[in-house]
């Protein structure tokens, strides 16, 4: 599968600094993780940092998939507003995956501090705003159903929105929020899990594995073979094409970026923004005074399909960027187009499929994959190890 269109913008800003080997021999590890993104990055640095023997491989090139797509809107609030989410899955659960969330933007913090990433993390607030009056209960009701459950979260008014430059009726602002660049992070975790032992290839493609005697055996497209106690699947939306059960509708995203805007607006350099639209628009700023802007969805066809609608959807994120911030002259400097997925509960899937096979997925669909993928660290150990996690079983398959 296609993952994105054209050159985006974080693999150009960084040029390829790196390259790994494909497979040319028959090897054998402990654990065996497909798909050499950010969840796979953040799962090797957990799974090395515990003294594990791990190959990682990718069917393209490192980082090349959607996390060279990401927006990486660092966000604890899911697709799912907290009191849909409620109803669907119970207060528990609800509650936990927006705390899970905002944990993980700290938790990623650390991470970035310990290996020294450069990757432009910045504390952020987020604010989520609604330009329809038929949207101002449903944001209401959100605002208080996030207050009575303990988030840091404030009401402003339109008067509010107007003094950051924003043409919309009323939002929810919460404390916590982060922006950063997915691709140099992705690069430097794995460039670390090397140096702790970690072997990477790319452009190593995994066409079918099977069981033999408690091992499974990986076959790649070149018949080579990698030999594991346990493989993780770290795939994003490509794992549709190793999963039966039906657990993500996929869909087309667009992204535009502005050209460098002389003087950033200081609402851009202390919040990102995201409406109740649906689909949801979202806007962030960069550290070289870039403003990126998405949205625009369709349902996935296929990826021919989706770039043909590239030039209409940069004209049609451009006049909703210029209605929500009319002060702004945002000139585009790069477009994209990218495939993501939603659940139908906006929630990930861990664990293992098939309770009889060593296979364990890491999953964070929709807008939330890289907290998500930090989530996901905290239980793939006890994925491995049969023990019971309470995320294993919020986030199970079959659910």
């Amino acid at each position: 599968m296609k993952l994105r269109s054209t050159e985006t913008f974080w693999p150009l800003k960084h040029a390829m600094e790196i390259s790994y080997p494909s497979i040319d021999s028959d090897l054998e590890t402990e654990i065996l993780i497909i798909g050499a993104g950010i969840t796979g990055a953040l799962i090797a640095y957990k799974l090395i940092n515990e003294g594990k023997k791990v190959i990682m491989v990718d069917r393209r090139d490192i980082c090349n998939g959607s996390t060279a797509a990401s927006t990486a809107l660092l966000q604890y609030e899911i697709d799912v507003s907290l009191h849909e989410l409620v109803k669907m899955r119970g207060l528990e659960c609800a509650v936990d995956s927006y705390r899970n969330g905002k944990k993980a933007i700290f938790d990623l913090r650390t991470i970035i501090d310990t290996i020294k990433s450069d990757c432009q993390f910045e504390f952020k607030k987020s604010i989520y705003f609604c330009s329809l009056k038929k949207d101002l209960p449903f944001l209401r009701a959100e605002f208080k159903c996030r207050k009575e459950s303990g988030f840091d979260v404030s009401w402003l008014e339109k008067w509010d929105l107007e003094k950051l430059g924003l043409n919309a009726l009323a939002a929810i602002e919460s404390k916590t929020a982060a922006v950063m660049d997915p691709y140099k992070l992705a690069q430097d975790l794995i460039r670390y899990c090397e140096k702790k032992g970690m072997q990477i290839f790319d452009r190593t493609n995994i066409t079918s594995t099977h069981n033999q005697k408690e091992k499974l055996i990986a076959h790649a497209e070149n018949r080579h073979t990698i030999t594991a106690d346990h493989i993780v699947y770290c795939s994003g939306y490509e794992s549709t094409e190793t999963i039966t059960e039906k657990i993500v509708d996929l869909k087309s995203t667009y992204v535009i970026a502005s050209e460098n805007l002389p003087d950033l607006p200081k609402s851009f350099k202390k919040a990102v923004f995201w409406d109740t639209s649906s689909p949801y628009l979202y806007f962030r700023g960069t550290q070289d005074n870039r403003i990126i802007m998405g949205g625009g969805d369709e349902e996935f066809k296929d990826s021919k399909k989706r770039d043909k609608l590239l030039p209409k959807k940069e004209q049609f994120l451009l006049k909703k960027f210029q209605r929500k911030f009319p002060n702004i002259d945002f000139k585009i400097d790069y477009s994209w187009a990218g495939t993501f997925g939603e659940t139908k509960d906006g929630l990930p899937y861990f664990g293992k499929p098939n309770p009889n096979k060593n296979e364990h997925y890491v999953l964070g669909f929709g807008g939330n994959g890289i907290t998500f993928s930090v989530i996901g660290m905290n239980s793939i150990l006890c994925s491995i190890e049969g023990k019971k996690h309470k995320d294993l079983d919020y986030y199970r398959f079959h659910r």
